[in-house]
């Protein structure tokens, strides 16, 4: 359904209450009034729609093409109603009508299409690139079902489907489509649009592919489906389980469907254009948001060679000059390695195209370090990226080093002018307009509204870091948002925090390089401590917020042990007046709106050395929460920006932790034996408490785990981490301190808006 295109965008913001009577009336045959919150949200979607399409659609020479198997957008009507400018025009008209625009909001399904950091990262830079007028597209997959939806049973993760697909959604069908050939199938393709509006600026679009004969059937019980059915499955689920072959040729029939079509998809807007293949460069750039979308690379060059009659030399210069690369991780195990065998078996037509693309490399290095295959006859993904792509960056300025120096270190050496940095940021847009309207107002009041469009001018803030009406005022709507959150978890989770407490949130995936078991340590710690008498001068809330991988095992046991602690401590009336666990269910976007704001301490506490960037620490400290973290990934800058006074920064540095795994020396066995703080928060996870109200199972093998392995180093910081952490909440009691240390972390989140990173995509990479 659309609007009649003969309204104009400025009639419809005019005439936007009887436009939204009319509609309501001709959809529902009801008032405003009298429809359900879930028909307004119907009726504004439309009308929302309706101004998107009469907004001028931003347009160029060049244009970029951000491929991403990711894009984790969350509710879009107030997203799209503050971007529009029309906010709060619909909040007086349902106001008036006797509606709120939360209650609207919450009808509104989350479109399931991204997991974490990496898909909510696409999604700031989406609206940046909107924001900034630039020319630009993402693509992706219309996964049925996304990740999947988290439930907990028996203290324990399960997976359901997530269905959030709708006859009235954002989605807009189009009349384009592909045929993709795989090696024993073709699969039709059809192109579904989601609009993206800038914020006062024009429009773009995300594309989603989604397969013609997808069967939701094939769905039985959980999230389990029959993974060999190619032509109907391919875009039921996001990261379908890879632990066994089956799911692995999966992953690349799925990875190839969004490539291929990516690679059509472009070609034909060119076409339309009526531009010059032979200089695809000066018309497109595209942008390889981590390894998944790789094969972008070989499936271009296969087309070029084969349909246009390019030769292979020419084909890899302009597809070499047209990519570039956005390297998200440092883990081996995140960097993509297909057996070649497994590729060529499910598109068989890139196999020469890879060899030929890897026989070039050999015949110019000997390192196997650099080589695309491998001498176990893997494809990696990575290695193919750098080679054949322009341009390749790290998200964080010691990410990018860490690759310079030593992950990426032969390929730096060869290609020094492709390596860039570009520090990830966010839109300051959702994760403050749409969820804080409390500070946004007080900001507006206090330092004017430039920062909306130029978050620089949030330093205007630091002015006021002294004053005691502000720093009372910031207090206050973080009180506000505390309680709030507060109603929210009682409501969902049926545990009641005291909004007096301090709020201590870790939420990103559940992944032990984050450490989420470390918390865990410390909540046993602090547990143990109160059982002794040793109680906090002021109640203590710690919140998780995160999904495990289903073929994740101990991942999956970390939830676990959060969740029993979380029964028995909240169950303990000695322990829970000072100490609660809540670990929310079904952690997504709309979720961290909830908690973001309400935050007091933000854990940032990933090994160091390991996490990329991160954009939660960002959020967070753009409302006014302090970080707690290692320096690691974009905590280095927000530490550089904000001044030790006013961060708490713990744990070994990113140079000791490499010198650790190049050595080998170390030994959590050693710690645990030799630190009686350890030994004792540990052993309590196979305690009789524990193992009488959890699976005793999964709690051995996180046992041994910690001090057997310990991978990702956890016991090496824990004592350090709790005497930090203590150190903090003492410190929250000096209330004048800690306000001062809010306004500073508010004003200095300026750089960490998506708007400068796209700036800076522009300025060295794009260039459009």
């Amino acid at each position: 359904m659309r609007l009649e295109e003969s309204i104009t965008r400025e009639i419809l913001e005019q005439r936007m209450e009887p436009e939204m009577e009319a509609l309501t009336q001709r959809l529902f045959g009801k008032s405003v009034r009298e429809a359900s919150d879930r028909e307004v949200y119907i009726v504004l979607l439309y009308l929302v729609k309706g101004l998107m399409d009469a907004t001028v659609p931003n347009d160029g020479d060049k244009k970029i093409y951000y491929i991403s198997a990711e894009f984790l957008i969350g509710k879009l009507l107030s997203n799209n109603l503050i971007n529009l400018g029309v906010y709060e025009k619909v909040e007086r008209i349902l106001e008036k009508n006797g509606k709120t625009l939360a209650a609207i909001e919450a009808a509104e399904p989350e479109p399931s299409l991204g997991n974490g950091g990496l898909g909510r990262l696409a999604a700031c830079f989406l609206d940046s690139i909107a924001t900034l007028g630039l020319p630009g597209e993402g693509i992706g997959l219309n996964y049925h079902y996304g990740l999947f939806k988290q439930v907990f049973a028996d203290n324990k993760q399960t997976a359901q489907k997530d269905s959030w697909l709708e006859a009235d959604s954002w989605l807009t069908k189009t009349d384009i489509g592909f045929t993709v050939c795989f090696g024993d199938c073709k699969v039709r393709s059809r192109l579904y649009d989601i609009e993206v509006v800038g914020y006062q600026n024009g429009v773009n679009k995300l594309r989603l592919f989604d397969a013609e004969g997808v069967d939701e059937s094939l769905v039985t019980e959980g999230i389990c489906f029959y993974k060999e059915d190619i032509r109907h499955n391919l875009t039921l689920f996001l990261y379908p389980d890879d632990s066994d072959e089956k799911g692995r040729l999966l992953r690349i029939y799925q990875q190839y469907f969004m490539c291929s079509n990516a690679a059509q998809l472009i070609l034909y807007e060119l076409k339309e254009k009526q531009h010059d293949l032979r200089r695809m460069y000066e018309h497109a750039v595209i942008q390889i948001n981590d390894t998944h979308p790789s094969m972008i690379i070989p499936e271009l060059i296969r087309i070029l060679v084969h349909d246009k009659a390019f030769p292979m030399e020419e084909a890899i210069d302009v597809v070499t000059k047209t990519c570039a690369y956005t390297n998200h991780t440092i883990l081996t195990e995140a960097l993509e390695k297909w057996p070649l065998e497994q590729l060529e078996k499910a598109v068989p037509q890139l196999g020469p195209i890879i060899r030929e693309l890897d026989a070039r490399v050999k015949a110019k290095y000997e390192s196997p370090d650099v080589h695309i295959i491998d001498e176990q006859n893997r494809v990696h993904m990575a290695h193919m990226d750098i080679h054949y792509g322009f341009s390749v960056n790290g998200v964080a300025a010691i990410h990018t080093q860490i690759l310079k120096e030593s992950e990426l270190k032969a390929f730096y050496e060869i290609y020094p002018e492709k390596f860039h940095n570009k520090t990830n940021g966010i839109t300051f847009r959702r994760w403050l307009l749409s969820c804080n309207r409390e500070l946004q107002a007080w900001l507006n009041d206090t330092i004017g509204k430039e920062y909306q469009l130029d978050a620089d001018k949030l330093e205007k803030l630091l002015a006021y870091a002294d004053d005691p009406k502000a720093q009372e005022a910031v207090a206050a709507i973080k009180q506000t948002k505390k309680k709030q959150l507060a109603e929210y978890i009682k409501l969902h989770e049926g545990i009641e925090l005291d909004p007096d407490s301090v709020f201590d949130i870790q939420i990103k995936r559940m992944h032990e390089y984050k450490r989420q078991q470390m918390n865990a340590l410390y909540i046993i710690h602090k547990y143990l401590e109160i059982r002794a008498g040793n109680k906090p001068v002021r109640p203590i809330s710690i919140i998780f917020g995160a999904k495990a991988a289903p073929a994740y095992v101990i991942a999956q046991d970390v939830i676990h042990l959060i969740l029993v602690l979380s029964k028995i401590i909240n169950a303990d009336p000695q322990v829970s007046p000072y100490l609660k666990v809540v670990m929310v269910e079904n952690y997504n976007v709309t979720y961290a709106e909830k908690l973001i704001p309400a935050c007091d301490i933000s854990e940032q506490i990933s090994l160091a050395s390991k996490e990329a960037s991160g954009t939660g620490n960002m959020k967070f400290m753009l409302n006014g929460a302090v970080t707690l973290g290692t320096d690691d990934g974009a905590n280095v800058e927000i530490h550089e920006l904000v001044g030790d006074e006013n961060i708490y920064i713990f744990g070994e540095n990113s140079s000791q932790v490499i010198a650790h795994y190049e050595k080998g020396d170390y030994s959590s066995g050693k710690l645990y034996e030799s630190s009686p703080l350890i030994k004792r928060a540990v052993d309590f996870i196979v305690s009789p408490q524990m193992t009488a109200a959890g699976d005793k199972t999964n709690l051995e093998r996180l046992y041994h785990e910690l001090i057997s392995k310990d991978w990702f180093m956890t016991l090496l910081d824990l004592e350090d981490y709790i005497r930090t952490k203590e150190r903090m909440l003492a410190d929250y009691e000096d209330q004048e301190k800690w306000r001062r240390m809010m306004l500073v972390n508010i004003a200095k989140a300026g750089y960490f808006s998506s708007d400068r990173t796209i700036a800076e995509y522009n300025r060295d990479i794009w260039k459009l």
